[in-house]
């Protein structure tokens, strides 16, 4: 018997060590079941892999919107009803006069912070246009997802 094969107290033996956290940064689970990069994309996920978080990020937020929306319908709706209620029964007197006329005032206050606020709305703009343009495929996912959300 040689020296250092079968023996486990030889010095000669070399283990190797493995760092599993940088192991999981390096092999995510989505790489296994998708694959790798497809395509000269600026994003590091195959196409199926951005679909899929596109998708299922997309659905969260169509889902979660219907939610809230129909919440905030309802709310306001019965909010509006009761007033009209209350109105119509003599509890509640609406100075339509003064209404018209704060409405006004706070159109022309809208109008003068709109001129201000336009170019940070305008980069917010471009910004998420050149995202969508660069992302085609998340973005694509995520809009199909929403709707999906919506509809569920």
């Amino acid at each position: 018997m040689q020296a250092g094969q079968d023996d486990p107290e030889s010095e000669d033996e070399v283990y190797e060590v493995v760092d599993l956290t940088e192991y999981a940064r390096r092999h995510q689970w989505w790489s296994r079941v998708f694959g790798n990069n497809s395509g000269p994309i600026a994003e590091k996920y195959s196409v199926a892999t951005q679909l899929m978080m596109g998708g299922v990020t997309g659905w969260c937020a169509g889902y979660v919107f219907q939610r809230v929306g129909k919440i905030a319908a309802t709310a306001i709706g019965g909010g509006f009803l009761l007033l009209q209620i209350a109105n119509h029964s003599g509890y509640v007197q609406v100075d339509w006069k003064k209404v018209e006329k704060d409405v006004n005032k706070a159109k022309k206050h809208l109008k003068k912070k709109a001129n201000k606020a336009a170019p940070e709305i305008n980069t917010f703009i471009e910004e998420a246009t050149d995202f969508i343009k660069r992302n085609i495929v998340l973005s694509s996912g995520f809009v199909g997802g929403f709707f999906l959300g919506l509809a569920s």
